[in-house]
């Protein structure tokens, strides 16, 4: 009679590691990871910070980005109080998103971001995706000299978007820092290229000096044109 093999018993599956939401460290620079370390989060936010936007316009200017973790993102930001979810009134059938009060607050993290990356953008890669508002945050810095308050239209070969001046591009101030594609009623119009707006960005050059060697176009004939034409 022959013995039965005894087979080894199987073992469980490993489980996979719970996802980490928090450091876990008393420290106010971890607190603020814990809510916007996440990759993709703060790209999320620069989306935002132009105002509203349907989850099909956010998943179509953050390429890359798959529907999976967008939802997971937004959802987080939600929960973490940075961002709201609001139906549109009719006639349109269509939800939006948006950033909270302190959702706005990271307007100037953003800013530093920028400010500290540039340097990097020396050339423009293949693979490199771009959008002209991905260029607002960068020119914000060399505006922020002008003390007259209204919305530039910026034109760029890679499109148009405008921002806002004086004390309107601040936090915490009435309206979006800067918004998408050309303004309703723009106070000046400024025309130039990417790469002078870089320029700015980084503080290679400043906003007076472009405008007197007519590397930018300034039109418009109120306050706010007066101001950067420097009459």
């Amino acid at each position: 009679m022959s013995r039965l093999r005894r087979m080894p018993r199987q073992q469980p599956a490993a489980s996979r590691p719970v996802r980490r939401r928090s450091y876990d460290q008393f420290c106010a620079s971890a607190r603020a990871l814990d809510s916007v370390g996440d990759r993709w989060t703060l790209l999320i936010v620069r989306e935002l910070l132009a105002g509203p936007r349907r989850y099909t316009d956010l998943h179509a200017d953050l390429p890359g980005v798959s529907t999976d973790v967008l939802a997971s993102r937004l959802k987080d930001m939600e929960q973490g109080g940075l961002a709201v979810r609001r139906k549109l009134p009719p006639p349109a059938a269509a939800s939006v998103y948006e950033l909270t009060e302190r959702g706005h607050g990271l307007l100037p993290v953003l800013a530093a971001l920028a400010e500290w990356g540039a340097p990097a953008l020396t050339e423009r890669r293949p693979t490199d995706a771009v959008r002209a508002h991905w260029f607002a945050l960068p020119l914000l810095r060399a505006l922020t000299g002008l003390t007259r308050e209204g919305v530039l239209e910026v034109r760029l070969g890679e499109g148009e978007f405008h921002v806002r001046t004086g004390r309107g591009a601040a936090v915490g101030s009435e309206g979006e820092p800067y918004g998408f594609g050309p303004a309703p009623r723009p106070d000046a119009r400024i025309t130039l290229d990417a790469e002078l707006c870089l320029e700015l960005g980084r503080g290679d050059v400043t906003l007076a000096e472009v405008v007197k060697d007519g590397r930018i176009e300034v039109a418009g004939d109120g306050p706010l044109a007066a101001e950067l034409r420097g009459e």
